[in-house]
């Protein structure tokens, strides 16, 4: 499987270029099934790259752009009442889909919003009390600005919650910014990009993930961390324990992508930040700013004392 997981590196990589930990982070959080937040000034690619997502799986998905005016369901999906049978028909939404890109997600209303949590948490959509289940693998890639403020909603906490990451791509380097402007000049586009992937491979290298050898003291040192944060004086808000399984599902993977059949510390320090920060909370007093809780974060992974031992099976 590992080749595929390369050839899914190269074909990113011709969205994000000079982004390799960027990327595996994406992917690290796509082969674990979960949601991923893309958040970071405009003009940097955050669209390009859930696109490229989108378009490299070998599955269905849809691109919802998020508007002050957008409804329920325009996202979810309506029954309507049919003649002929006399009878309401349910009309799939674009939520119905493998992929879901939800494109600044934050300028939805917070009615808006709220027709995702039940679908991302659980991968069905009740509508008119009828239940419909999503087609797995499910995966909402969002992406929102962090610095535009007018006509947008925050995004509520038990939403952030849902999303196992949050990552920022960052100005490319020089060298990086070259390659687009060439690939731009040339007439290369996001539109060249293939399925690499198949929604089976993507299943098998889920299920490979999980069958990574976690030690008892791992499980000890995930839940120190996310206890941490729940007890700092500069938090209002600590880690649920969905932040200790995001944590618990995204070393596993990253084990298995650097060809470990078990998790190390290291992988745990690795993810903090990205799976932890977003979901905390800061006292007034602290500013919760990005960088403020990235802080809070990695002083707590600094704080928190490592284990020793074996942590191979």
């Amino acid at each position: 499987m590992h080749f595929k997981i390369d050839d899914l590196s190269v074909e990113l990589n011709r969205a994000i270029k000079g982004k390799r930990e960027l990327l595996d982070l994406v992917l690290t959080c796509m082969f674990s099934e979960e949601h991923l937040l893309i958040e970071d000034v405009p003009g940097l690619g955050k669209t390009s790259l859930a696109k490229a997502l989108a378009k490299s799986i070998g599955g269905t998905w849809s691109r919802v752009q998020f508007t002050p005016d957008i409804l329920p369901g325009d996202i979810t999906g309506v029954s309507i009442f049919n003649q002929a049978t006399n009878g309401f028909e349910f009309h799939f939404g674009p939520i119905f889909s493998n992929f879901v890109l939800a494109d600044e997600i934050n300028r939805a209303s917070p009615r808006t919003q709220s027709a995702l949590l039940e679908v991302m948490a659980e991968r069905t959509v009740t509508v008119d009390g009828v239940s419909h289940k999503v087609p797995r693998p499910f995966l909402v890639v969002a992406t929102q600005n962090p610095v535009e403020m007018d006509g947008t909603y925050p995004l509520p906490e038990a939403q952030l919650d849902r999303f196992m990451m949050r990552v920022s791509i960052g100005y490319p380097s020089a060298e990086s910014e070259i390659e687009i402007l060439r690939d731009e000049h040339e007439g290369r586009s996001i539109d060249d990009i293939q399925p690499v992937i198949t929604l089976e491979d993507i299943a098998g290298i889920s299920k490979i993930a999980k069958q990574t050898y976690v030690a008892p003291s791992i499980f000890d040192y995930i839940t120190r961390i996310t206890n941490a944060t729940r007890v700092a004086e500069d938090v209002t808000l600590g880690c649920s324990p969905r932040a200790s399984l995001a944590l618990l599902k995204a070393s596993r993977v990253r084990a298995m992508m650097q060809d470990r059949n078990h998790v190390l510390p290291s992988d745990i320090q690795e993810l903090a930040v990205p799976v932890c920060a977003h979901r905390l909370i800061l006292k007034s007093a602290h500013q919760s700013t990005r960088s403020s809780v990235d802080d809070v974060i990695r002083r707590i992974v600094q704080e928190v004392e490592v284990p020793n031992g074996e942590f191979a099976e």
